[in-house]
């Protein structure tokens, strides 16, 4: 098991980032990162979180995902999509979130790409879908960004979106599992060298009339 992982609360091997202890952190770790999802509001807020990431930790941004949740309402696209100036000027004097204007009014444009581009971001997400032959083996083995994170962030510009250059879309990719970044050992990793290959059924020959 890599140093790098350690046994959570329950048992469990965990990737050590998450902590031991029975915290949102860990429970985000063992429910969330990683799981691929297609749910609309999940992936809008796991883009969102990305984008307001940038240049800060993700301790500091998952922080605050509850505020994000009522300032963005509920992370309903729609909803976010209909936000106005005067909304997003409201959320720049909220201290519960981060008020940066500029990502604030990045969130509302992302929510209306988010329902005029197609292919929609669920099929576009699942066609930069990361297989692995193993799982990384330390945390110095996770990038910042790959060539798919950087292709995907120039498809994703193209249609709108805003604040995602590849780091901020690999983020985004661990989150909703098109790419799992547990560590070998964790018990939510995949290790694809272990998981049994497809039967072959042998060839009966006929008997000739």
């Amino acid at each position: 098991m890599s140093s790098d992982v350690i046994i959570g609360y329950h048992g469990k091997p965990r990737c050590a980032w998450a902590g031991a202890g029975d915290t949102a952190f860990g429970r985000y770790h063992d429910e969330v990162w990683g799981t691929r999802t297609e749910d609309q509001s999940t992936m809008f807020e796991a883009l969102t979180l990305g984008v307001f990431e940038v240049g800060l930790s993700w301790s500091i941004v998952f922080g605050k995902r509850d505020a994000f949740r009522t300032a963005f309402r509920g992370f309903d696209v729609a909803k976010v999509a209909a936000m106005t100036e005067r909304d997003v000027d409201r959320l720049v004097a909220d201290a519960s979130i981060i008020r940066n204007r500029g990502k604030i009014q990045a969130t509302v444009d992302n929510a209306r790409a988010m329902i005029s581009a197609s292919p929609n971001l669920a099929a576009l997400a699942k066609s930069y879908q990361v297989s692995r032959r193993r799982p990384p083996r330390s945390i110095a083995d996770l990038p910042k960004s790959t060539q798919q994170s950087e292709a995907f962030a120039k498809r994703l510009k193209s249609q709108g979106y805003r604040f995602v250059g590849p780091t901020s879309v690999y983020a985004f990719m661990q989150n909703v599992g098109v790419v799992n970044d547990h560590l070998h050992g964790c018990f939510r990793a995949i290790d694809y060298r272990t998981m049994a290959a497809p039967r072959r059924i042998p060839m009966v020959s006929q008997p000739r009339p």
